[in-house]
């Protein structure tokens, strides 16, 4: 609920000052401004300041998935197996992963579940569970509201691609956190020397290396794709993973200036601790880190209706974007859709133009 205040508080709890403190924020990192112009000596440079950032050094030494098998049957076609595989230095954790019929390999995609302040069901919102398994009912509920009723993990498995989903920490198997004691928990990772959002990305570098370890895909073809937080989550990792072949990042982007604007969601906080990274800002802006990526294919979608964000700053993100995927001859590789009456949703057809474009960039031979 936002607190109405007067004097050093706006009402959307900015300081008064908000607006200088903006000004001040001139990304001087960022591609075109950095006195860096070779382009792969200031990737190197700006993905080094991103993953400081992250407040999760990634270990020198490697640790093993070792990956359990908890269960796996075959329905609908596909093989549906439940993994274990450990995560990171901290533990372990389980995903759904999904296998088209035969040997493979398969060209293979990382499938990152939103926020949706939906905490009892993660991977589930994209992944079929099991019948009888209680999260199914509230995983149809989800897919029902947002997806047109599709579950999209298994669209994609059944057009011939292994698919994997996991729970970020708070969802599903690994909580579930209420909205409410998000910021505590957020504040315990930074007294901790650690941040929540940064844990968040160094698990989906994780996880995409996993995928793309498994004996049943692909390597040379593995790509990512989300909505909502799952969308920054798949261009965020995209732009920390050069190994990555693609992504899809469907209702998350826009300029940082344009998001911190009265009424926005992320003035409320909560949720917004997900994907904060501290000091970033100074440095780069959203786009410029998505640009890291460049000049690998990307693909952003975004509803024209969605309330989440201005359309100023949608269409200055795919701006600045372009310039930078054009700066390398790659403009193709860059795909920016805005869905006329469309909110914050994939449905049907912008799922049926993301597979399309992801069976052009990972499903050919």
């Amino acid at each position: 609920m936002t607190r109405r205040t007067t004097g050093s508080l706006t009402e959307d709890l900015l300081p008064a000052f908000h607006q200088r403190m903006k000004d001040e924020l001139t990304f001087p990192l960022a591609w075109g401004t950095s006195p860096i112009r070779d382009f792969p000596r200031w990737r190197e440079a700006a993905r080094a300041e991103v993953e400081a950032a992250l407040l999760q050094p990634r270990t020198r030494e490697e640790i093993p998935f070792a990956p359990v098998t908890l269960d796996e049957r075959t329905a609908g076609g596909l093989r549906r197996r439940t993994v274990e595989f450990t995560l990171s230095r901290y533990g372990r954790a389980r995903g759904l992963l999904l296998l088209p019929p035969g040997p493979g390999p398969f060209p293979a995609v990382l499938l990152l579940h939103d926020h949706g302040a939906r905490f009892d069901i993660g991977k589930e919102k994209l992944i079929r569970p099991a019948d009888g398994d209680p999260r199914l009912t509230p995983a149809r509920e989800w897919a029902d509201r947002y997806f047109g009723g599709r579950f999209v993990g298994d669209a994609l498995a059944a057009r011939g691609y292994a698919v994997l989903a996991v729970d970020a920490l708070g969802w599903s198997e690994r909580g579930p956190l209420s909205y409410e004691d998000q910021q505590a928990l957020a504040a315990n990772f930074y007294n901790l020397g650690s941040s929540l959002a940064g844990l968040m990305a160094h698990e989906d570098l994780r996880a995409a290396e996993f995928l793309a370890s498994l004996p049943e895909t692909d390597s040379a073809r593995t790509g990512a794709l989300g909505f909502s937080m799952g969308g920054y989550r798949a261009w965020q990792l995209a732009a920390l993973c050069p190994d990555l072949g693609a992504a899809v990042a469907v209702c998350w982007m826009t300029t940082l200036k344009e998001m911190m604007v009265p009424g926005n969601n992320t003035l409320r906080g909560q949720s917004a601790f997900h994907m904060l990274h501290p000091g970033l800002y100074r440095h780069l802006d959203i786009p410029d880190i998505a640009s890291l990526a460049a000049p690998r294919p990307l693909l952003f979608q975004a509803g024209a209706e969605d309330d989440l964000f201005t359309p100023e700053g949608v269409a200055r993100a795919h701006a600045r974007m372009r310039a930078v995927w054009e700066s390398q001859h790659a403009g193709d590789r860059l795909t920016t859709t805005v869905w006329p009456g469309h909110g914050h949703v994939f449905t049907p057809d912008m799922q049926d133009e993301a597979f399309s474009w992801l069976d052009t960039w990972l499903a050919g031979p």
